[in-house]
């Protein structure tokens, strides 16, 4: 048999009851040189939804220095689970990101950022997933790399600051998130997606007093909610931190940390209101928007400090309706690896 497709002849043969397919191009070689030359030269010569289901469409190259991590992990929910989903719904997401550089930080994600997969993690025991997140977060920093983490539950970031704790020493700690994630204990567990900073600061990995958290607004009980302030931390409320611009916001976040400290980003993508991100699994409403929370990180990430890492945590897709959380989780990724790049770029001239 024999057909012509697009600029193509397929010749085909029925051997055995499998059909065999020839490709014959009707291009001139040297157009055809190009246009091979096109689609492997770099991932903006190829529509969106035509590259790889990985972040930005990026492939695993160990030589480059910042790496996206999955930790499909949930099951340290307490209401709607499905946040394992959440790596591969945010890299899906992600690939609308990739016919363009960002106007700020203007790089080749291609040249520093690497996705490396997801990691190998048990469900159900959540001392050894933490240890699993632990060890195999120290493994890349060991390697020189700077690791991007997509999650999963927000007791993940428990994780990491453990990590990073023993690898890099004390870190300050920037918390986007609709809970104040200081609870003592969820329902007799006492490691839960909302104990992680609890659980951070009363371990010593981070000093409170280096902790500021933005956007909460769940109900919470009065000792719970005031547990990081008294401790020495800063809490910002969805309706105080909207009330400020963007920059006021990440002025004041800068001017609360201590300079020579770096800083780890975790971002709990129930900070936005449910009309921005309602794809999560414990939904709050009164949050802020994806344009305010985009403009804060964009001025934060250009000021001087020094950033560890970052994980965006809690999208689960079941619930998203047209990837708007998940796109949303991935654009704030992106904002943050094109920071960390441009800087990379910056510092190699």
């Amino acid at each position: 048999m024999c057909g012509v497709h697009g600029d193509h002849i397929c010749h085909g043969t029925l051997t055995q009851h499998r059909v065999v397919l020839v490709i014959q191009s009707m291009v001139p070689e040297s157009q055809a040189a190009c246009r091979i030359q096109r689609a492997t030269s770099g991932r903006y010569n190829m529509m969106p939804f035509q590259l790889p289901q990985t972040f930005c469409g990026l492939t695993y190259d160990a030589t480059k220095p910042i790496q996206v991590m999955g930790a499909c992990w949930d099951s340290a929910t307490t209401y709607r689970s499905g946040a394992r989903m959440g790596p591969g719904a945010i890299r899906s997401a992600s690939r609308m990101l990739t016919d363009g550089v960002h106007e700020l930080f203007p790089v080749d994600l291609n040249a520093h950022v690497s996705d490396a997969g997801n990691w190998n993690l048990c469900t159900g025991n959540t001392h050894l997933v933490l240890n699993q997140i632990a060890q195999s977060h120290t493994a890349m920093i060991q390697q020189g790399h700077h690791v991007v983490t997509l999650g999963g539950d927000h007791l993940i970031t428990l994780g990491v600051l453990r990590s990073l704790h023993n690898q890099v020493g004390p870190v300050s700690v920037v918390h986007f998130d609709a809970h104040c994630d200081t609870w003592a204990d969820h329902f007799g567990e006492p490691y839960g997606h909302g104990t992680w900073l609890r659980n951070a600061i009363q371990e010593g990995l981070v000093d409170a007093s280096q902790v500021v958290s933005v956007g909460l607004r769940s109900p919470v009980d009065s000792e719970t909610r005031a547990w990081l302030t008294q401790q020495g931390g800063t809490h910002w409320s969805a309706r105080t931190a909207a009330n400020l611009s963007p920059v006021q916001m990440a002025t004041s976040i800068q001017n609360m940390l201590h300079k020579n400290l770096p800083v780890y980003l975790s971002l709990d993508i129930d900070c936005l209101d449910p009309a921005h991100a309602p794809g999560t699994g414990t939904p709050e409403i009164g949050g802020v928007t994806s344009m305010w929370l985009s403009e804060v990180l964009d001025h934060v990430f250009q000021s001087q400090l020094q950033w560890a890492g970052m994980d965006v945590v809690e999208v689960a897709p079941a619930y998203d309706h047209s990837e708007i959380t998940a796109l949303a989780a991935a654009t704030f990724v992106w904002q943050y690896v094109s920071m960390q790049s441009f800087k990379k770029s910056q510092l190699s001239q």
